[in-house]
């Protein structure tokens, strides 16, 4: 009887052990019959949708609660409100120097605009960690406007860290799309 009382834990383990993975591989069998509608409109391969056998989802970026500002046919420096970072990064890449430096004369211009520069990171890192790295990106696109001549009232850096994903998923897709700052015009 003895002998039994000391494998009774090892038992017990090894059959909730089990269980867990009967419902695991369930989720996993649900997941791998998902589908991404638009996948293809979005320029995302077979291999960007997947993380191992799960697909990543994107949200289409929607501004709506901003306002207008200025109006850009696609492919200007204006119409780009959306710029991304590297990994652990709050370096602006040099490719967005045109569209920050576009939409800091737009601000100069017009003295009554304002923006919010809403950084964000992707899940990975501590929530404390997110936050300071999306304040850093926002304020990395914010110090590049203000040398432009951009007046401090005229622009609010804010980080939503990792609180407001546009995809989701491990794959470094998704991950990338994270890391991003935002200007949002303001009323």
């Amino acid at each position: 009887m003895k002998q039994f009382q000391i494998f009774l834990p090892f038992i017990v383990l090894i059959v909730l052990g089990g269980c867990s993975s009967t419902a695991d591989k369930a989720d996993s069998d649900e997941l791998d019959t998902l589908t991404i509608p638009d996948a293809e409109t979005q320029g995302l391969s077979e291999l960007d949708r997947l993380d191992g056998n799960k697909l990543t989802e994107v949200i289409p970026y929607d501004d709506n609660y901003g306002v207008p500002g200025p109006s850009a046919e696609p492919g200007e420096p204006l119409s780009v409100r959306i710029f991304y970072f590297d990994f652990d990064s709050s370096q602006v890449k040099p490719k967005d120097y045109s569209a920050i430096n576009a939409h800091a004369d737009y601000l100069i211009a017009h003295p009554d605009s304002r923006i919010s520069l809403e950084g964000h990171t992707d899940h990975l890192g501590s929530r404390e960690y997110n936050i300071a790295l999306g304040e850093q990106r926002a304020k990395s696109v914010a110090k590049m406007m203000r040398l432009r001549g951009v007046a401090d009232h005229q622009i609010q850096a804010v980080s939503y860290g990792e609180e407001k994903p546009v995809a989701f998923g491990n794959a470094e897709y998704a991950l990338s799309q994270n890391r991003r700052v935002q200007i949002i015009y303001l009323r």
